[in-house]
């Protein structure tokens, strides 16, 4: 337990530096997201016992290393095109010894994964001068309903919610979620608009609290998506970079989900208003 808290604090803080550099470095977001992406691309590869496959280790990594870095769209378009192109024709050349059902999955894995992670960086470009206020909100969403389940469920939790893909998650932990995801959005929301914008600006509480219920909804299929694809591949954690926590995805599977839904949200109720 000790690990796990000195590791999520360090994680906060590693943000929150990438805050309050970003008006100074605004390429520390794309960088961190970049470093995500590869450790969580590797991770993946890792599992399925392929990390030795550098005829499809090596493309995926740069892909999607490359996917957060460029944010001209010609460009990103080049690079999917390219990647496929280079994954597909391995396959060909290396038919007898590389199988589809492997290229399948580290092809959609390697473009999921820094795709979804890469609308951290588009909530910060659409929300201008308050985007870190949306990137923070998507990132601590999915991890404070992680966080409210845990505890929730260590406490109080008795009824199992799907046993045979995640035998500790449980229906009180997950209640417990809602509730802790859907309060700490609100108190986040009241922290930004009374001290960090001084009542300049308006905060939707409506949005953080959609944000902090359907978020939790999120969290939890990114939970369970990757559970499931441990399970699969007969391993506990993906790695062990974070004491406590395991691999990357093991603490970023719930904000590949998080991200793209908090920033196909805000589209339609914005978070900040003038």
């Amino acid at each position: 337990m000790r690990e796990r808290v000195a590791s999520g604090v360090s994680l906060v803080l590693f943000l929150a530096a990438i805050v309050v550099f970003n008006s100074t470095v605004p390429a520390a977001l794309n960088i961190a997201i970049a470093l995500i992406s590869v450790f969580a691309v590797f991770e993946i590869i890792s599992a399925l016992g392929l990390s030795k496959n550098f005829v499809l280790l090596i493309p995926s990594l740069v892909f999607s290393a490359v996917i957060p870095l460029i944010q001209v769209d010609m460009l990103q378009q080049t690079a999917y095109f390219l990647y496929t192109v280079v994954i597909f024709g391995a396959l060909i050349l290396y038919h007898q010894v590389i199988t589809f059902r492997e290229v399948g999955v580290i092809y959609s894995m390697s473009l999921m994964i820094p795709t979804a992670l890469e609308t951290l960086i588009s909530l910060r470009n659409f929300g201008g001068k308050h985007g870190m206020f949306y990137v923070m909100i998507a990132i601590f969403s999915a991890w404070i309903a992680d966080t409210g389940a845990f505890f929730a469920g260590s406490l109080w939790g008795k009824h199992k919610l799907c046993p045979n893909i995640s035998p500790k998650k449980t229906v009180e932990g997950v209640i417990g979620g809602f509730v802790l995801n859907i309060v700490a959005m609100i108190v986040f929301g009241y922290i930004f608009h009374a001290v960090y914008y001084a009542y300049s600006v308006e905060i939707s509480y409506l949005t953080l609290v959609v944000i902090g219920f359907f978020g939790t909804i999120m969290s939890v299929l990114g939970d369970l998506s990757f559970s499931l694809i441990k399970r699969s591949c007969h391993i506990k954690d993906f790695g062990e970079i974070i004491p406590g926590h395991g691999g990357i995805l093991d603490r970023f599977d719930s904000v590949i989900f998080e991200a793209p839904f908090v920033y196909l949200l805000v589209q339609f109720l914005p978070l900040v208003f003038q």
